[in-house]
């Protein structure tokens, strides 16, 4: 939201009270308070008829520091709220004759003493951002309506990422961001993931705690500062400290929630019925055996939003007219390997079996009257779940069990973005703040359900709507996007926004959700899907089997599918990472790059883990132009070695593009092709990658659990590399890339190919590569 006009005036209709001068400072409770007059206090005279801003500055957890700004405090808080983690007492607080402040680990906020208002927060002695004089402000709309503004600075080359999964340009200076939830697709600035996150590539971030419209200006209305606004009297937002960008993730998501791990299956490959296609048993029996026939790798199957009645939705009762079994036709699925994922949505029809139910309880949303809140947007007669109350929560979570008992693993937890504010919640929540914590509430339901009945780390959803602490439910996927290489790049943005708004896990329909992609646009897209972290094959109005485009488009899924499942290894423990840190499995490139100018605004490029990097081909004739960092890189595919720090143009056919290792890397490839669960140890084939003098490169191979099988260093000095492994006894062998050739190995066997192959050993090893 705007309040003014240009540099000097206020909107017309619009008063500001503006911080000025702070009045009186103290400490309590380990917290820092200021009371900040709007006006300037030269006598007692200027005490009257004034206003007063109360500002609290406290630290949650080390590196974090949190400010909140309250009007009047007077005013009811009726949620909901985030789930934020708090240990306490991390914060120092001292004062001199010039400031206050208040420390935190490295990162410490100072409140001026003198006349004019002034808070900037520093990195040891650097000063990284700030709120100046007139930034903190109560603010009042031509309606009357209220809000709480706050502006923080930006300095000279600062770029601002996340804010959820947006598709708009990957840098968002310059663009007016609104957290709020909506269904607009993925080609427009409406988005399904609003999260009020953002990081800059200074090394740090900013978190707004509120679940409600929380509005962005970024360097917008003010092109030096960032400045975010919230409807009521009080705003909150936490200051999160680096120093480095993958840092200040693992601080955000320490205070926000971690991603939980999703099971290995779940990085195999799904296929859909798609949406409004007809099928049945036979059809999608068709689906899977067509795959296995033509040695097409298959996972997961998924059926979408019609193996319920049509009108029907959401009733949890598979159509009897289609399929008469469910329970035998999900077991014969599950005997030729498949996962099974089915569609839901927390909305329930008028026809719906459901609907007399949560209406005779008072399990669905009410209007201010105590109807039942409906209308007829997606389905006739629609109502809406109310989880704010416990027994409904335990009402839809009954039926999630009695379907997983059929066989269902996992749940696409459809849609919670269109949610009404002119309503009434059980536990009298803000409805206005509901809007965008729905989704929290619907899917945690979900979540819970998968983990009680399958375990932890056996949960899995593919979710499409989110709010912040959502990461903790994995996995997200995209949305709705067109069939074409724009919506293509338009979908990587968001995810690699969505990644550094704390999510680690994320998708995308392979091949565009609207209408059906030219057969070259679904080849690049294969490509791309499979090499993110998780994998979908899904459409609207037609079926997404790779033979429905042509003969090469099976052959290019078969490629990219096997080579998906023998990175398994690699991309497993890329997602222990992500649980660990916070730091997402696809990540863009300044993440892993923070001091190389060239990877500050690269979109159309990623890193998958720390040691890929992938640039998806978004043309029919295979032209690519990417940037590689310094360093020689090899191609993956190829084995060819490329010299990094500058742009690079070139061309591939539909089984290629460019995906580089990075230097200095141990890469691990599983000796399983066919699958993504499988024991990733078991005869692990580790390359070693143009590792230079004096660096060490390492790299840990995990279960399924996500347990430390075996943990392998490696260090080069001179013409000597040395190779350290600790594990549990099961072979490995190692084959190096871009150093030459072994001449002799100490601890191993030196085969004719040139690997050298480590038999099963318990413990510890050290084997001496000589070149």
């Amino acid at each position: 939201m705007k309040f003014t006009d240009g540099n000097w005036l206020i909107r017309e209709g619009f008063s500001l009270s503006t911080a000025v001068q702070a009045h009186e400072i103290w400490v309590q409770d380990n917290t820092l308070n200021v009371a900040v007059s709007t006006t300037p206090i030269h006598n007692r005279g200027n005490m009257i008829n004034t206003t007063l801003l109360t500002v609290q500055f406290h630290s949650p957890l080390p590196g974090v520091i949190g400010v909140k700004l309250t009007h009047y405090a007077g005013t009811v808080d009726h949620g909901p709220s985030f789930e934020l983690a708090s240990a306490g007492g991390h914060a120092v607080i001292t004062e001199n004759d010039d400031y206050a402040e208040l420390k935190s680990g490295d990162l410490s906020v100072r409140v001026s003493k003198g006349m004019q208002w002034a808070v900037d927060f520093f990195r040891g002695e650097k000063r990284i951002t700030g709120s100046a004089f007139k930034s903190m402000a109560h603010a009042t709309d031509p309606n009357g309506d209220v809000f709480m503004r706050e502006e923080l600075d930006l300095s000279v080359g600062e770029w601002v990422y996340g804010l959820g999964e947006r598709f708009t340009s990957f840098v968002k200076n310059g663009q007016i961001v609104d957290i709020w939830n909506k269904d607009g697709g993925t080609s427009s600035e409406q988005a399904y993931k609003n999260i009020p996150f953002y990081v800059t590539n200074k090394g740090y971030g900013v978190f707004v705690n509120d679940p409600g419209a929380v509005s962005f200006e970024v360097a917008s209305e003010k092109v030096k500062k960032v400045q975010f606004s919230v409807p009521g009297e009080t705003i909150e937002y936490f200051v999160i400290d680096g120093p480095e960008p993958k840092d200040v993730l693992d601080k955000y998501t320490a205070l926000t929630g971690k991603p939980a791990l999703p099971p290995a299956w779940t990085f195999g490959l799904w296929l859909t019925t798609s949406f409004t296609t007809n099928y049945d048993e036979a059809t999608v029996n068709s689906f899977v055996d067509g795959m296995a026939e033509r040695d097409l790798p298959l996972h997961v199957f998924h059926f979408d939003c019609f193996w319920m009645r049509e009108f029907h939705w959401t009733d949890f009762k598979w159509d009897e007219r289609v399929f008469p079994d469910p329970v035998g036709m999900l077991k014969r699925l599950k005997e030729k390997g498949l996962k099974i994922c089915v569609w839901i949505n927390p909305y329930i029809g008028q026809r719906s079996r459901l609907f007399e139910e949560g209406k005779k309880n008072g399990y669905l949303v009410k209007k201010p009257n105590g109807d039942v809140w409906q209308w007829n947007l997606w389905q006739p007669g629609m109502a809406l779940v109310d989880f704010t109350n416990p027994e409904a929560c335990e009402w839809f979570a009954g039926y999630l069990r009695e379907l997983v008992d059929m066989g269902v693993d996992s749940f696409k937890t459809d849609f919670g973005e269109r949610i009404p504010t002119d309503v009434v919640y059980y536990d009298g929540s803000d409805p206005v703040k509901m809007h965008n914590y729905y989704t929290y509430l619907y899917n945690k339901v979900v979540f819970d359900v998968l983990e009680e009945k399958l375990g932890k780390n056996e949960a899995a959803l593919f979710a499409r709507s989110a709010t912040v602490g959502g990461q903790k439910f994995p996995v997200h996927w995209g949305g709705d996007c067109y069939a074409d290489y724009e919506s293509m790049a338009e979908s990587l943005r968001g995810g690699l926004s969505l990644g550094l708004s704390g999510f680690g896990f994320w998708s995308h329909d392979i091949g565009g959700f609207e209408n059906t992609a030219p057969s070259h646009v679904f080849k690049r897209w294969l490509a791309f899907g499979l090499l993110s972290s998780h994998s979908r094959l899904h459409g609207s109005s037609s079926y997404r089997v790779p033979w429905a485009y042509d003969d090469e488009a099976v052959d290019v899924t078969r490629f990219f599918t096997k080579l998906k499942c023998s990175l398994m290894p690699y991309l497993y423990d890329t997602a222990v990472y992500a649980t660990e840190k916070g730091v997402p499995s696809m990540r863009a490139m300044f993440l892993e790059f923070p001091n190389d100018p060239g990877a500050e605004t690269l979109d159309r490029q990623y890193m998958l883990g720390d040691s890929l990097l992938v640039a998806p081909v978004f043309s029919e004739e295979g032209e690519v132009t990417y940037f590689l960092p310094e360093g020689t890189w090899t191609h993956l595919l190829s084995g060819r070695a490329v010299e990094g720090g500058k742009w690079r143009k070139e061309s591939y056919d539909f089984f290629g593009l460019p995906l580089f290792v990075r230097p200095n890397t141990i890469l691990p490839k599983g000796a399983n092709d066919t699958r993504p669960d499988y024991d990733f140890a078991d005869g692990v084939e580790l390359g070693l990658y143009q590792l230079e003098q004096g660096k060490m490169a390492s790299r840990t191979v995990r279960n399924m659990k996500g347990e430390t099988e075996l943990s392998v260093t490696a260090v080069r000095e001179g013409a000597t590399i040395t190779v350290r492994a600790e594990g549990a006894g099961k072979p490995f062998s190692l084959s190096l890339h871009g150093m030459g050739n072994a001449t002799a190995v100490q601890g191993g066997k030196l085969t004719e190919q040139g690997t050298i192959e480590v038999a099963g050993f318990s413990g510890q090893i050290e084997v001496t590569i000589s070149l």
